[in-house]
């Protein structure tokens, strides 16, 4: 993780991030189930879900994540080496975790997957930047959709993935306004809630960008809550209205050098 040289805290980990969030009544039903990188968890989780992903626990730009999938002979595992994309396949779970244990270079999580909603065929996910205006409170300032490449395992940018504006996903799957407004007001509502109880947990937040992902049967979910350095700056070309007010905000607490 990178040192912050302006005045905002981070959480540390996926996994704190993900327990705090358990642990709320309201916010639990948005968090697939998480756990330690272990050879034991792993098996569990894998009898349990067709579907994981073991990502860093922290970073991670996308780079040193591991889907496993589970099928009729076996497992098949692909993993983000740099900004390539490996597949191999395995009898048993426990193949899989000595090839991760192998590769990894520091702690892991092990989420349970999310079969991502679908825009022209291709998975996304939606950044929620919630920061906290120039008077201290809690705002969210705009939204950015990661669009997956075709046939990637992450959404990310940098692995070559597509930004849309929330408009434009709203119009590409053909919602009409009311029906767009109302999901964008939903995720923002839980933004919010999210960006408040951590905050509680950790003094001195001033930023948050919280990544949901809307599975095929409509139901929200928090994928990652980045508070070191959330990048917004592809908006600058699609959103510039939104843009510049992230840019405000975040010269407000210091973080000057944001793109």
């Amino acid at each position: 993780m990178s040192k912050k040289n302006y005045a905002s805290r981070t959480i540390r980990g996926k996994l704190k991030v993900c327990r705090y969030l358990q642990a709320d009544g309201t916010l639990r039903q948005y968090v697939p189930k998480t756990v330690s990188f272990n050879r034991v968890n792993l098996e569990s989780m894998a009898a349990s879900h067709s579907t994981l992903y073991v990502k860093p626990d922290v970073g991670s730009l996308g780079m040193g994540i591991f889907k496993l999938k589970r099928h009729d002979s076996g497992y098949t595992l692909k993993e983000i080496a740099g900004k390539r994309q490996q597949s191999r396949t395995y009898s048993s779970a426990g193949g899989a975790y000595s090839r991760i244990a192998a590769m990894k270079s520091g702690p892991m999580i092990i989420q349970q997957g999310i079969k991502l909603a679908k825009v022209n065929n291709r998975p996304y996910d939606i950044r929620v930047m919630v920061q906290r205006k120039p008077g201290k409170s809690w705002t969210v300032t705009g939204h950015m959709v990661k669009v997956g490449a075709v046939g990637k395992i992450v959404t990310n940018y940098f692995q070559g993935g597509a930004i849309y504006t929330i408009g434009k996903l709203h119009r590409q799957l053909g919602l009409p306004e009311e029906e767009g407004a109302q999901r964008t007001a939903r995720l923002s509502s839980i933004a919010l809630q999210m960006a408040k109880l951590l905050s509680r947990k950790r003094s001195g937040m001033y930023e948050m960008g919280i990544d949901f992902a809307i599975d095929n049967s409509g139901r929200i979910w928090v994928l990652e809550v980045n508070s070191n350095h959330p990048q917004f700056h592809p908006l600058k070309t699609l959103d510039r209205s939104a843009y510049n007010k992230m840019k405000e905000y975040a010269r407000s607490y210091g973080r000057s050098a944001a793109k």
